[in-house]
């Protein structure tokens, strides 16, 4: 797809995996609304960027506030691309050492920002999309997910966020079968451990422990290396409806 002269929308694109896929496109010529509630981190974004990028404070959960974000991106120029990056992780047992239950509340938001957002932007997105005139083979716009290989081989303590990334994956297919008929891909990324500002935080030993259990490369992934895979779904059309893996052959063990 010709990212020139498109709009591009990333939630999540303040920073981490989000940031570098805004800059990644934005660098192709597109039109780049970043969206994000660190509204501090996404006008330093925008600012950076200069010419062709906007920011948009909005939570993914709102249909109110991704709708606004969407009718900024189709200001300037038809909207091709949506990214989800935003996402929440939190560790919980289901019953805990003192045999105390998971806390539903937070049970329901980690599943409200991962599944329901990232669901609530692909909507609005799609429906979007579908109103443009058609490209190459028909094709309208390119949605993409963001999972977790948590979805796979979720850990002790990630029930509430393995089952928002399953659900992700689950998601992916029938919704690109929904969304055949206006030409508009679906595709989700499911990141392994990456070198994200929330593992930035971490002491150096505990960094380097989860980088000697990635098989090859021995390392912690790269933001950039997600954004490219997300030029990438962007440039080939045959992508459609899948769920690829980004994490260097890791297995995560149960804890």
């Amino acid at each position: 797809m010709k990212l020139e002269g498109a709009s591009v929308l990333v939630t999540g694109g303040a920073s981490g995996l989000g940031e570098a896929t805004v800059r990644r496109l934005h660098a192709r010529g597109a039109r780049v609304v970043i969206v994000d509630r660190d509204v501090k981190k996404g006008e330093e974004v925008a600012r950076s960027l200069g010419e062709r990028a906007s920011f948009v404070a909005a939570d993914v959960t709102s249909a109110g506030d991704v709708e606004a974000a969407i009718a900024r991106a189709g200001e300037t120029a038809p909207l091709r691309v949506a990214v989800s990056c935003a996402g929440v992780g939190w560790a919980a047992r289901t019953i805990n050492k003192e045999g105390a239950a998971h806390d539903l509340e937070l049970f329901k938001t980690v599943i409200g920002i991962n599944l329901i957002g990232t669901f609530n932007v692909a909507r609005l997105a799609a429906a979007a999309m579908a109103k443009a005139e058609p490209l190459d083979d028909g094709e309208r716009g390119v949605i993409v997910n963001t999972a977790s290989i948590a979805a796979f081989d979720g850990q002790i303590g990630q029930a509430a966020y393995a089952a928002s990334k399953a659900g992700v994956v689950g998601m992916t297919l029938p919704v690109a079968r929904d969304l055949a008929a206006v030409g508009v891909r679906v595709m989700t990324i499911a990141p392994g451990t990456m070198d994200t500002p929330m593992l930035a935080m971490l002491p150096e030993p505990a960094r380097a422990a989860l980088a000697a259990g990635i098989p090859f490369p021995r390392r912690l992934g790269q933001a950039d290396e997600y954004a490219r895979l997300v030029e990438h779904i962007v440039d080939n059309r045959y992508l459609n409806g899948e769920t690829i893996r980004l994490d260097g052959a890791l297995r995560m063990p149960p804890k």
